[in-house]
């Protein structure tokens, strides 16, 4: 290993992790999506009054969040070696992230007035047009900025995909490392790609936070 940053490496070094950045970040858009609408789909499952509903829901929940996010990218691969590597990170990450989300969804819609509910029942709204049109739009509003920092704590466990061979930019680092000796350039080039990528993003978050009122 160079005992000194040898800039040239860091120059050659470059391409190949913007390159795993582009996974890097297909994986985090495609993995909060699904963990924004899937998350949206357990708070609201989990309000339903059957518990044939609420117990499996509830159950799966629980499974996912009391289990490491690598034991389930590891398991995964083993029951569906025939899916892209990729794909099932984008599944797992959405799906771990999904049980966190929908937390924050339950929380905003428990923030919404009653007697927005109360109205809605009076002007016979249908239970449909009643999430549709007056309970989530205040939800979601209210829960923007929770949901803004999970997307980017899912930014930066992204190197987690390294492990089920996903090309994305750890891997990049730690196989230029490998193959020319040069891991302090990779792994640094590596950190403040993450850094520049996610720090703009946390002050985003904080003045969206501001004004919402949060």
């Amino acid at each position: 290993m160079n005992q000194t940053f040898d800039w040239d490496a860091a120059h050659e070094a470059l391409p190949l992790l913007l390159e795993g950045f582009r996974t890097t970040l297909l994986a985090t858009l495609l993995g909060t999506l699904v963990a924004a609408v899937l998350g949206l789909a357990i708070a609201v499952a989990g309000r339903a009054p059957s518990r044939l509903v609420t117990v499996p829901v509830k159950a799966v929940m629980e499974f996912v969040r009391s289990t490491p996010l690598l034991v389930q990218l590891v398991g995964a691969v083993a029951v569906f070696p025939t899916v892209e590597p990729l794909t099932t990170g984008i599944v797992v990450l959405g799906l771990h992230y999904a049980t966190y989300t929908s937390e924050v969804y339950r929380a905003g819609i428990d923030g919404v007035p009653k007697g927005q509910w109360e109205a809605c029942r009076a002007l016979s709204m249908s239970p449909r047009r009643t999430w549709q049109a007056v309970i989530l739009p205040q939800a979601v509003r209210n829960v923007l900025p929770a949901l803004g920092n999970y997307a980017i704590s899912m930014f930066k466990e992204t190197p987690f995909l390294a492990v089920i061979t996903v090309q994305e930019m750890v891997f990049e680092a730690r196989k230029y490392g490998a193959d020319h000796f040069a891991y302090t350039e990779a792994w640094t080039l590596a950190g403040l790609i993450f850094l520049v990528a996610s720090y703009p993003t946390s002050l985003l978050m904080r003045k969206l936070e501001k004004r919402l009122g949060h």
